[in-house]
């Protein structure tokens, strides 16, 4: 059917094609909001090759600077002379147990990174291995700065505030309690640096190769990781070009590492999954160990204790509210990373907190001992991404309005001395405080010195040690003095 024009014949327009063209229009609007979550990275590789030397050497000594900070962060016994929990009586017993062997499932998932670095501990000395997890885990949170300063080039273009972003998983004040310096808990590091390298589109080999590593390596260690799943799929359907996922194969390779682990346990009975805690103790979580501590880990105890921890949250919740509901107000462009960010990190705790509902449930809060401070780690780092992404925008027009005389802002200034009064003066006032990685680690060198021994008067080449009150036996061949 159609109908006349100028004697000639138009076809009508069905409903169909109606609605074909408003789901067209549809997926064009989504795909274009979507699309700034993944700009295209200004960095690239120096072109002369002395350039690229340098930039190496610079990239070396940045990443061992940042390693001796975090070294240097926990008071008390050296970290590189204790053994923290699972890197103790998990990785380190079943390296010696078992050579190589290094898809182990525990807790219902692989840990493939801590693994593998357990297992040169038996070619080194055995008083080395407590320097091994310890110098490993600072170079991998320190690494993990380096790469979050590259891979948020797209999203801050200023390059000191990228700075204060890398700089920030290094000197976070939350983590000194369990996260520094060693190597179970190295993934949670890993997890930061993933968010941005799902968002970031570098230009070179080089940062599409450390893109998806960085994925696979926090995805074969942590399942958890399995949530960016909804960040991968708008990847997906943003950028079409091969090219362009590098990251999305790391981060795939990195779950089909898990798959056997996870039905293997989920079949014995051993995931996690159905040991779930209340869904009302993981939001009060978010609110009291994300929420209140974003600013600062000694900041949040000062204000509890004239406010109570209500109202201390209370506070800092409108604060933060008000940072954001400018944020999303006044810059169109930065919405869809403020809401992504926001909502990773939400659900990520969330779910972190319910499916290990025990940790929410205990009354043990101190200064030093917050039960599942690594749970609040990621969220509390996508909160300070969304406020350095929000004073980036401003600094950039600031810099657009300098062009025309007289239309200049002091805000832009405002708001970057305030980022820098509040995270500077947290990273300062949290450098080095005695928690719970300080004497919940073991001290090493008694510990080598009598399995050193032990093995020296052994006629069975094989010694017994409790490892959580529970016997195992140890070959003395990689015991070595």
């Amino acid at each position: 059917m159609g109908y006349a024009v100028n004697n000639s014949v138009v076809p009508e327009v069905t409903g169909h094609d109606e609605a074909a063209k408003g789901e067209g229009r549809r997926r064009a609007d989504v795909r274009g909001a979507l699309s700034s979550l993944f700009p295209e990275s200004p960095e690239s590789a120096p072109p002369v090759p002395a350039r690229r030397l340098l930039s190496a050497v610079l990239h070396l000594v940045v990443v061992v600077l940042g390693a001796v900070l975090l070294l240097e962060r926990i008071p008390g016994i050296p970290a590189w002379d204790t053994i923290y929990n699972e890197d103790y009586w998990q990785f380190l017993r079943q390296a010696l147990q078992q050579p190589w062997h290094v898809f182990i499932p525990y807790g219902g998932y692989y840990q493939l990174v801590p693994r593998v670095i357990a297992q040169f501990a038996q070619y080194l000395p055995l008083a080395q291995a407590s320097r091994l997890f310890a110098v490993c885990g600072a170079l991998i949170a320190s690494g993990c700065g380096l790469f979050v300063f590259h891979a948020s080039a797209g999203h801050v273009r200023a390059v000191p505030l990228r700075a204060m972003l890398g700089a920030a998983v290094v000197l976070m004040p939350v983590t000194v309690i369990e996260l520094a310096d060693n190597t179970v808990n190295a993934p949670w590091y890993l997890m930061l640096a993933t968010f941005w390298a799902l968002l970031w589109r570098p230009q070179t080999r080089t940062g599409m190769a450390a893109a998806a590593l960085v994925a696979f390596a926090a995805t074969s260690s942590e399942i958890i990781c399995v949530l960016f799943a909804p960040l991968v799929a708008a990847r997906l359907f943003v950028l079409r070009r091969p090219r362009e996922h590098a990251v999305t194969a790391g981060w795939l390779a990195g779950c089909l590492v898990q798959v056997p682990a996870f039905l293997s346990s989920f079949h014995s009975g051993q995931s996690r999954v159905g040991q779930t805690g209340s869904l009302g103790h993981s939001l009060a979580f978010y609110a009291h160990e994300v929420v209140l501590p974003a600013p600062g880990w000694h900041l949040a105890w000062w204000l509890q204790s004239f406010a109570g921890k209500n109202g201390a949250t209370a506070i800092v919740g409108v604060l933060l509210v008000a940072v954001v509901g400018a944020i999303l107000v006044t810059q169109p462009s930065s919405r869809p990373f403020v809401v992504t960010a926001l909502l990773t990190g939400f659900a990520f705790c969330l779910f972190d907190t319910t499916v290990n509902g025990h940790v929410t449930s205990l009354r043990v809060w101190t200064f030093g001992l917050e039960p599942g401070s690594r749970y609040s780690v990621l969220a509390i780092f996508l909160i300070q991404a969304v406020v350095v992404v929000g004073v980036d925008y401003l600094v950039r027009q600031r810099g657009s309005l300098r062009r025309r005389p007289g239309t200049a802002s002091l805000l832009p200034a405002i708001a970057v001395f305030a980022l820098v009064a509040v995270l500077g003066g947290s990273w300062v006032a949290d450098f080095r405080y005695a928690a719970f990685r300080s004497y919940g680690s073991l001290n090493w060198g008694p510990v080598a010195a009598k399995w050193q021994y032990d093995c020296a008067h052994s006629r069975s080449g094989t010694i017994s040690e409790k490892f959580r009150n529970i016997p195992q036996t140890l070959p003395c061949t990689h015991i070595r003095p």
